[in-house]
This record gives C-alpha cells, sequence and structure tokens, in this order.
C-alpha cells in the first residue's frame, strides 16, 4: 500500500487504499460519502480523492455502529453531532438502550417461534408418512 505525507506530515491515502486498509470496497466509500458518513475528501489536482487517516477512524466507528445494529442512518446523525463540536455519547446511550429493547422483542418473538416449529416437529413425528397424500398438502403444517 502507498500511503503519501503531505507537505504537513499528514498521512494521505487514495480511495483504494483506504478501502484496503478498512476491509471494505471503494464504491461503499463513495456510498457513504454520498450519505454524509464520510465528509468530502480533498482532492490532488488530477481530482483524485485523497483521504487522511481520520476517515479511517470514522470507518471503524461506523463499523462499530453497525455491529451494534445502528443504522447507516443513526450512524450518520451520531457523526453530525460529532461533527458540529458536541459530544454524541447521550445520544449514543439513548440509541443503545432501543437496540436492547428491539434485542428483547426479537428474542422473545424467536422463542414463541421455536416454540411453534417444535410443537409442529413432535406432530410430524407422531403423524405416519402415509398420513400425507397430495390431496392434503401436508399433514405437517
Amino acid at each position: 500500500m502507498k500511503v503519501k505525507r503531505a507537505a504537513e506530515g499528514v498521512v494521505t491515502m487514495r480511495i483504494g487504499e483506504l478501502a484496503e486498509k478498512a476491509r471494505t470496497r471503494p464504491s461503499t466509500l463513495r456510498y457513504y460519502e454520498e450519505r454524509g458518513l464520510l465528509q468530502p475528501p480533498e482532492r490532488t489536482t488530477a481530482g483524485y480523492r485523497n483521504y487522511g487517516d481520520e476517515t479511517v477512524q470514522r470507518l471503524e466507528f461506523i463499523g462499530r455502529a453497525r455491529a451494534a445494529g445502528l443504522t447507516l442512518a443513526q450512524a450518520a446523525a451520531i457523526l453530525d453531532v460529532r461533527d458540529a463540536g458536541g459530544s454524541p455519547c447521550g445520544h449514543v446511550r439513548d440509541l443503545l438502550d432501543r437496540r436492547l429493547v428491539e434485542i428483547d422483542e426479537q428474542l422473545a418473538k424467536l422463542s414463541l417461534l421455536r416454540a411453534s416449529v417444535a410443537e409442529l416437529r413432535g406432530h410430524a413425528a407422531q403423524t405416519p408418512p402415509e398420513a400425507c397424500t397430495p390431496e392434503t398438502i401436508c399433514e405437517y403444517l
């Protein structure tokens, strides 16, 4: 990877280099830029995007937000608060509280689904195979 140092000692990377470092694709980086998750980078005289190391930190944050189940819109809102000079931690705490409620609801639904499928499977185990005819589609369901 060819990482360049600008005159001020700032590390810069082209989009392919950043994508490689962030383990993503250049198209994803362009999409994030379009959605406002990444600030538009400086451009070289030839028009190439030139990203700084701070972009890697933003991408790592976006990855952590996605891993927690937050949407890109939620991650963008967090970054907007930070970019405006605020601390988004209270907002993040609220989002995480809501996410925990959503997860608990999903787990409850999955538990009910599992019980339902287990009951159907129990019925299937007790139903003789010859009970399944083309006219009935399937006796197990």
